[in-house]
This record gives structure tokens, sequence and C-alpha cells, in this order.
């Protein structure tokens, strides 16, 4: 079974300005998630080429999971567990793939686009008609939708954070509809477990993992816009390099364990 879902988050940023704003973002933020034995280890990151996309930059990566599973895939899951993430950024177009070391039938595929608009574009992605019609879209909020409580900060939450670089900010109700600027990251979802048993359970962890971490990444992108905004191109890449290098130690850096685990 394959389930298909888009989601549209919007943000008062261009799409210019969030190709830095994203590179700062995942970075930091794995850094962050990242514990001794746990995290996001960077395996491979390097520039790529695409006949259709012309140039963009490859990476993969290792989610190291197990403590942080729900009890009944930690009952049957080994502690030597992680998730491969290979990414194909061709930005404004980005192509995820996620698969399991332990679970083979596991295939997560994340088709992502980013416009400068208010998720108005009905196609975006350009699905063909029988994708189409299996799709649900779900809008998510960056600034009235809730993370998770362990997620929250209040520094971080679009309501009350007020930009001093940019001047954007707190947000609204309806500040899709009046802020300026505004783009929309499109995201389709194709989702696929083959488990007997396992199915429902598996696919519907996946869609709430998804939001949450999509909900998260896109409120936290905006809410360190002035740590990022003003940077090059070349000042994100070596901020990333480095972060990179550091969350790898913090995995690395416990004795006993295997690898990790992030969220």
């Amino acid at each position: 079974m394959v389930l298909t879902k888009e989601y549209r988050v919007c943000m008062p940023l261009t799409v210019e300005e969030y190709k830095i704003g994203q590179l700062y973002m995942i970075a930091r933020h794995s850094l962050e998630q990242s514990a001794e034995g746990e995290g996001v280890e960077v395996v491979e990151n390097r520039p790529c080429e695409d006949p259709v996309h012309g140039k963009g930059q490859y990476t993969e990566k290792h989610i190291h999971l197990s403590s942080r599973l729900p009890y009944w895939i930690q009952a049957i899951c080994p502690r030597v567990f992680y998730v491969i993430e290979k990414s194909w950024n061709y930005y404004p177009y980005t192509l995820t793939e996620y698969t399991c070391s332990f679970i083979p039938k596991l295939n997560v595929l994340i088709k992502t686009k980013y416009e400068d608009n208010n998720g108005s574009t009905e196609n975006c992605l350009e699905l063909t008609e029988e994708e189409l019609n299996a799709r649900a879209v779900e809008y998510l909020d960056i600034a009235f939708d809730e993370v998770r409580a362990k997620h929250y900060k209040k520094e971080e939450d679009p309501k009350l954070f007020k930009s001093e670089k940019t001047n954007r900010g707190p947000l609204i109700e309806g500040w899709q509809k009046t802020d300026k600027p505004i783009m929309c990251s499109y995201k389709v979802v194709h989702a696929s477990f083959e488990v007997w048993g396992l199915q429902t359970k598996v696919e519907d962890f996946i869609q709430r993992e998804i939001w949450e971490i999509l909900l998260l990444g896109h409120r936290q992108a905006f809410a360190w816009v002035d740590e990022w905004h003003g940077m090059t191109l070349e000042d994100v890449r070596a901020y990333e390099r480095q972060k990179q290098a550091e969350t790898n130690e913090k995995i690395h850096n416990t004795s006993g364990a295997s690898d990790g685990d992030i969220y």
C-alpha cells in the first residue's frame, strides 16, 4: 500500500532567502537533536548534477533511532538501527528518499518544491491524474499549529517572535493572506510499508512524525532568521560543514553504544 499526502507550509520568507535558511536550519537542528550515540550522522555530502534540474547537492545521512521509537517498534528492532536518508537538492526542487536498515519493505519518498506564493498552486509538483486523485492535501500553519510540548520554545514561537533584521513577525491569525513576502513549501510524501500486522501502525507513525518534523523545522527556519539572514551560500556551507562535524562527533562520543537516533 502507498499513502500519498501533500503538505503545504507557508513562511514569511522568499524562496531565495530560504535557500540559505533551509541549509542553516537543517545543520543546526541536526546538532540540537543529537546526543551521545543518537542523532543524524552525515556520511556523504557532495555536488551532483541532473539533466533536468541542473547542478545540486547530494547528501546521505544515517538517522539513528532506537530509543525514540514507539515501544511496539523498539520491541522488534535491534540496537543497531538507523534510517538511511538520501537527498538530491536541486533548489528550489528537492528529492529525498528514506529506507530502513532493518525493515527493507519500508520506503518513504518526498518530492519538494518551493514557490513564492501562499500555497495557491494546485499541482505544483506536476502529479499525474492518478496521483492527484489519491493524494490528501494538508496545510500546516507554523504559527497556530502546535508542536509537541517537548519541542516548544518560547523564543521559537512565531506568534511571539519579532525579527530585528527583517522586521517580520509576530504572526497573527490569517497571516498567510496578508504578510509579505510569502513563500510555500510543497511536499508530496509517498509512504509504503508492506509488513502484515504492522502496516497501519507504521504508516500512521510515519505521517505523524513527518507532520511534526515539517512543522518544527519551518518554525525554526523563521525563528532563527536573524542568525542566518545575510549569510552567503559559501558562509552557510562552511557553517554546515562545521555543524556536521560536531554532530558526527557527538553521535560517536559514547562507549559501548551503537550509532544513535533522531526523532
